[in-house]
């Protein structure tokens, strides 16, 4: 931008001065915002981020494409995230910018070309790709398992079960597909906003299987028992306008992501 640190500290303290608050913590070696500094930057990075991108749009940036992503903090951090470095070599000129959040997109107004949501792929107006099987599998740490002597699911009876409000009929579903709805209140438990959440917590959490596939290789969860329940008509899909087919960055992004899906489902199945 060619203007030194001085200048922009200086231009900070007029923004300061016309906000009338302080925007950041000035300590010796370091520089750290406020709480309202935090606030305010949360509020207008968005619009930061937009006027980048459509400066970089009409003068071009070393050739640089954006694809905007819409997912789940679970997929997005247990799946998503740990794969992206693989769609990055292949594509060096595409970068990915990904959100998370459990509302709905609404892609006439919001700056995202596609949405990573769960369910049963009804949404009129939009075009749906179908991404993996959602296999639904009760899973915990092997110290937890240990502790609780989690052998078989006769097992769980009495255990503290871990809910994800995203999907909150999960538990209900297995327990009844396992026969122990007699046995079990399913409701029982805590709730978190996300699996990701959950199964930091001393527990038993349902989960969807292809999300922690990396969790129960290297060990560090396990399925204890069974059985895994098959939701064909339920799970997660890539959903977007069809306009959004006219760009190569995009059709690059969405060819890769079903392609990578359809890898590790063919590998779950052997």
């Amino acid at each position: 931008m060619n203007v030194t640190p001085g200048a922009i500290s200086r231009q900070v303290k007029v923004l300061e001065n016309f906000l009338g608050i302080k925007l950041f913590r000035r300590l010796p070696g370091e520089t750290k915002l406020t709480a309202e500094g935090q606030q305010y930057f949360e509020r207008i990075s968005p619009h930061i981020w937009a006027l980048a991108d459509a400066t970089k749009m009409m003068i071009g940036c070393k050739g640089i494409e954006i694809v905007h992503i819409r997912a789940y903090t679970t997929l997005a951090c247990m799946w998503l995230i740990p794969r992206l470095s693989d769609f990055a070599k292949q594509y060096p000129n595409i970068e990915i910018r990904l959100t998370t959040s459990l509302e709905a997109v609404d892609f006439e107004s919001e700056q995202v070309d596609a949405a990573i949501r769960l369910g049963d792929g009804n949404h009129p107006g939009l075009v749906i790709d179908k991404l993996m099987v959602n296999h639904l599998v009760p899973l915990c740490t092997p110290e937890y398992a240990e502790k609780e002597s989690l052998k078989s699911k006769e097992d769980l009876v009495g255990k503290h079960l871990l809910h994800s409000l995203a999907r909150p009929e999960d538990w209900r579903i297995w327990i009844e597909e396992a026969g122990l709805q007699k046995e079990i209140d399913w409701y029982q438990g805590t709730k978190f906003t996300s699996s990701m959440l959950s199964y930091h917590h001393q527990g038993i959490m349902m989960a969807q299987k292809a999300l922690f596939d990396d969790d129960l290789i290297c060990g560090r969860l396990i399925q204890p028992f069974g059985p895994t329940v098959k939701r064909e008509n339920f799970t997660y899909h890539l959903l977007y306008p069809s306009s959004r087919l006219r760009s190569n960055s995009f059709r690059n992004f969405q060819a890769w992501l079903k392609e990578k899906c359809a890898y590790e489902m063919r590998s779950v199945k052997n």
